[in-house]
């Protein structure tokens, strides 16, 4: 009886420990990956005696709102945002129809060089960003010199990509849609068939009525996708909208305008403080929308997982 005892309390601790040195590595590896979101937020509502004393770490003495005024009078706030918004938003219901449909047409139907397409999405995919904007850049060229307009410092390109499934990782959208639509039953296509479903029909009714949360998740990944794009849209729509994740990307120099205009203190560190509060700026958007839809956005994670009929 004893020994049945002292086995018990064993396991019992061994569990504890166990249990304590789990915790301990998740907090770890949280901490590595939260740090710098903590450092941000910290220097975001520090004033400027904190931030040019070395005493001040993490809290701040006296928290300030000023760097995020600085800030968003820098990035043009009020322009840059409401631009960032419609512009993700367009091109991520643009990659979200064209992904479900390319994925319907993927799973539910047969055709020659079905494999070899499917190839193809992948290496678009896998092959560098910048190997592939060169040709698409003298697409695009040699299209507006046929046309006699201009595309190239517009929005156009972009959007003529999406709707073409070329969008900012693309595969990957379509690649979900494929994975989802072949866990649907194909016996509830021909069911809907027998009873007069046209194949719009069978894609619209059933196909969209029932990834509903896979919908959400591919909206969201490509409006945060495009939202954090710089390289395409630099290349293709350069200054022609202005978009808050470029401005963050030039704010050393207009931050470096903004201050010898005399509205702002050009110190490095105080630049720093600044930009974090630039930064975090340019997430809260992101933050919000996850914040709102995120049980739905789960269920879709989970929905869209590789599993067995």
């Amino acid at each position: 009886m004893k020994d049945k005892l002292i086995k018990i309390i064993r396991t019992k601790k061994f569990n504890t420990f166990m249990k304590i040195c789990i915790y301990f590595v998740l907090i770890s590896i949280s901490f590595v990956y939260m740090e710098p979101i903590l450092r941000m937020i910290s220097m975001t509502f520090m004033s400027t005696k904190d931030v040019i004393d070395p005493s001040v770490e993490w809290l701040p003495k006296s928290f300030s709102f000023n760097n995020l005024v600085v800030a968003g009078t820098v990035l043009d706030l009020k322009t840059t945002l409401v631009n960032s918004i419609w512009f993700s938003a367009l091109l991520a219901v643009a990659q979200t129809l064209i992904s479900a449909l390319t994925g319907f047409a993927l799973s539910r139907y047969n055709f020659k060089f079905k494999k070899l397409w499917i190839v193809m999405l992948i290496l678009a995919f896998i092959i560098p960003v910048p190997l592939l904007m060169i040709p698409r850049l003298m697409m695009f060229i040699s299209t507006q010199s046929a046309l006699g307009i201009s595309l190239i410092g517009t929005p156009i390109p972009q959007i003529v990509m999406a709707l073409f499934g070329q969008g900012v990782n693309s595969t990957i959208l379509v690649l979900i849609f494929y994975n989802f639509f072949n866990l649907i039953p194909y016996s509830l296509d021909e069911a809907a068939m027998i009873d007069g479903a046209s194949p719009r029909q069978v894609f619209v009714q059933i196909a969209m009525k029932l990834s509903a949360s896979t919908v959400l998740v591919v909206f969201l990944f490509s409006f945060v996708w495009n939202w954090n794009e710089t390289y395409v849209t630099g290349t293709l729509v350069r200054n022609s909208i202005e978009l808050l994740p470029a401005k963050l990307n030039m704010f050393d120099s207009a931050f470096q305008t903004y201050a010898s205009a005399g509205r702002g203190s050009a110190q490095f560190r105080i630049n720093e403080a600044y930009k974090m509060s630039a930064t975090l700026i340019s997430i809260t958007p992101l933050l919000i929308l996850y914040a709102f839809v995120q049980k739905r956005f789960i269920q879709g994670i989970e929905n869209t997982g590789i599993t067995g009929e």
